[in-house]
Protein backbone atom coordinates (compact mmCIF):
# COMPACT_ATOMS: atom_id res chain seq x y z
CA UNK A 1 0.00 0.00 0.00
CA UNK A 2 1.60 3.51 -1.28
CA UNK A 3 1.26 6.04 1.67
CA UNK A 4 -0.28 9.28 0.73
CA UNK A 5 2.21 12.75 1.14
CA UNK A 6 2.31 14.46 3.53
CA UNK A 7 2.02 18.06 1.60
CA UNK A 8 0.07 18.64 -1.79
CA UNK A 9 2.05 18.36 -4.13
CA UNK A 10 1.63 18.52 -8.11
CA UNK A 11 4.57 17.69 -10.44
CA UNK A 12 7.28 17.30 -7.40
CA UNK A 13 6.33 20.92 -6.27
CA UNK A 14 4.56 21.82 -3.10
CA UNK A 15 1.51 23.95 -3.52
CA UNK A 16 1.30 27.13 -1.14
CA UNK A 17 -0.84 30.34 -0.47
CA UNK A 18 0.52 33.25 1.36
CA UNK A 19 -1.18 36.38 2.10
CA UNK A 20 0.96 39.88 1.49
CA UNK A 21 -0.69 41.59 4.50
CA UNK A 22 -0.81 45.32 3.60
CA UNK A 23 -1.73 48.57 5.59
CA UNK A 24 -0.76 52.13 4.86
CA UNK A 25 0.85 54.54 7.30
CA UNK A 26 1.24 57.93 7.39
CA UNK A 27 0.84 57.40 3.37
CA UNK A 28 3.04 54.65 3.31
CA UNK A 29 1.81 51.11 2.31
CA UNK A 30 3.36 48.78 5.14
CA UNK A 31 3.84 45.16 4.57
CA UNK A 32 3.63 42.99 7.94
CA UNK A 33 5.95 39.75 8.04
CA UNK A 34 6.68 37.18 10.60
CA UNK A 35 9.39 35.17 11.75
CA UNK A 36 9.48 31.26 10.58
CA UNK A 37 9.08 28.64 13.53
CA UNK A 38 12.09 26.98 12.54
CA UNK A 39 15.01 29.72 11.42
CA UNK A 40 13.85 32.40 12.70
CA UNK A 41 13.74 33.86 9.05
CA UNK A 42 11.38 37.13 8.12
CA UNK A 43 8.89 35.09 5.51
CA UNK A 44 4.94 36.16 4.45
CA UNK A 45 2.35 33.83 6.35
CA UNK A 46 1.23 30.68 4.30
CA UNK A 47 0.63 27.54 4.23
CA UNK A 48 -0.03 24.50 2.18
CA UNK A 49 -3.02 24.45 0.08
CA UNK A 50 -6.12 23.08 1.72
CA UNK A 51 -8.75 20.98 -0.76
CA UNK A 52 -11.91 22.41 1.10
CA UNK A 53 -10.08 26.41 0.95
CA UNK A 54 -9.81 28.55 -1.92
CA UNK A 55 -6.79 30.23 -2.08
CA UNK A 56 -7.37 33.40 -0.94
CA UNK A 57 -9.39 31.95 2.03
CA UNK A 58 -5.74 29.87 2.71
CA UNK A 59 -4.27 33.15 2.79
CA UNK A 60 -6.60 34.85 5.01
CA UNK A 61 -6.80 31.80 7.58
CA UNK A 62 -2.79 31.89 7.68
CA UNK A 63 -2.17 35.58 8.09
CA UNK A 64 -4.90 35.24 10.94
CA UNK A 65 -2.93 31.58 12.19
CA UNK A 66 0.26 32.74 12.00
CA UNK A 67 0.50 36.96 12.48
CA UNK A 68 -3.43 37.62 14.12
CA UNK A 69 -3.70 39.94 10.44
CA UNK A 70 -7.49 39.95 9.66
CA UNK A 71 -8.71 41.59 6.75
CA UNK A 72 -9.81 41.86 2.90
CA UNK A 73 -7.40 39.32 0.70
CA UNK A 74 -7.85 39.82 -3.00
CA UNK A 75 -9.27 36.87 -5.53
CA UNK A 76 -6.41 37.00 -7.38
CA UNK A 77 -2.56 36.97 -6.75
CA UNK A 78 -0.42 39.72 -7.06
CA UNK A 79 2.48 37.41 -8.12
CA UNK A 80 4.01 33.55 -7.19
CA UNK A 81 7.25 32.79 -6.07
CA UNK A 82 9.12 29.94 -5.48
CA UNK A 83 11.44 28.58 -2.70
CA UNK A 84 12.68 25.19 -1.03
CA UNK A 85 10.92 24.16 2.20
CA UNK A 86 13.11 22.46 4.95
CA UNK A 87 11.60 19.52 6.11
CA UNK A 88 13.86 18.05 8.22
CA UNK A 89 16.43 15.37 8.62
CA UNK A 90 18.38 17.33 5.62
CA UNK A 91 15.48 17.21 3.26
CA UNK A 92 13.86 19.99 1.06
CA UNK A 93 10.67 19.99 -1.07
CA UNK A 94 10.43 22.62 -4.24
CA UNK A 95 7.39 24.76 -3.85
CA UNK A 96 5.86 27.00 -5.40
CA UNK A 97 3.62 29.87 -3.56
CA UNK A 98 1.20 32.25 -4.65
CA UNK A 99 0.58 35.27 -2.70
CA UNK A 100 -2.36 37.48 -2.58
CA UNK A 101 -2.78 41.19 -0.92
CA UNK A 102 -4.79 41.54 2.18
CA UNK A 103 -5.92 44.88 3.45
CA UNK A 104 -5.47 44.90 7.14
CA UNK A 105 -8.44 45.99 8.72
CA UNK A 106 -7.03 45.07 12.23
CA UNK A 107 -4.74 43.02 14.41
CA UNK A 108 -5.50 40.67 17.03
CA UNK A 109 -4.17 40.42 20.74
CA UNK A 110 -4.48 36.97 20.82
CA UNK A 111 -4.28 34.37 17.66
CA UNK A 112 -2.81 30.82 17.44
CA UNK A 113 0.87 30.84 16.98
CA UNK A 114 1.93 34.34 19.22
CA UNK A 115 3.93 32.42 21.03
CA UNK A 116 5.64 30.72 18.08
CA UNK A 117 6.30 33.70 15.83
CA UNK A 118 7.30 37.10 16.00
CA UNK A 119 5.34 39.82 13.98
CA UNK A 120 6.85 43.16 12.57
CA UNK A 121 5.65 45.80 9.93
CA UNK A 122 7.94 46.74 7.32
CA UNK A 123 7.86 49.03 4.64
CA UNK A 124 8.13 46.74 0.99
CA UNK A 125 11.80 48.12 0.48
CA UNK A 126 12.81 46.82 4.58
CA UNK A 127 10.33 43.88 3.78
CA UNK A 128 12.37 43.14 0.47
CA UNK A 129 15.87 43.70 1.96
CA UNK A 130 14.55 41.59 5.04
CA UNK A 131 13.66 37.92 3.22
CA UNK A 132 15.82 35.73 1.75
CA UNK A 133 13.86 33.75 -1.21
CA UNK A 134 15.26 35.72 -4.02
CA UNK A 135 12.10 35.99 -6.42
CA UNK A 136 10.02 36.87 -3.05
CA UNK A 137 12.32 40.15 -2.60
CA UNK A 138 11.86 40.45 -6.42
CA UNK A 139 8.39 40.96 -5.69
CA UNK A 140 8.49 43.31 -3.19
CA UNK A 141 11.19 45.03 -4.74
CA UNK A 142 8.79 45.73 -8.04
CA UNK A 143 5.66 46.52 -5.29
CA UNK A 144 8.24 48.84 -3.75
CA UNK A 145 9.19 50.58 -6.89
CA UNK A 146 5.69 51.75 -7.66
CA UNK A 147 5.44 53.41 -3.94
Amino acid sequence: MASRPRYPVRAGIGQQSAALPLAQRDGQAMVLLVTSRDTGRWVLPKGWVEPRLSRPALAAKEAFEEAGAIGEVAPAPIGRYAYRKRLGKGRTLPCTVEVFVMQVQRLADRWPERRQRVRRWFTLAEAAAAVTEAELTGLLSQLAARE
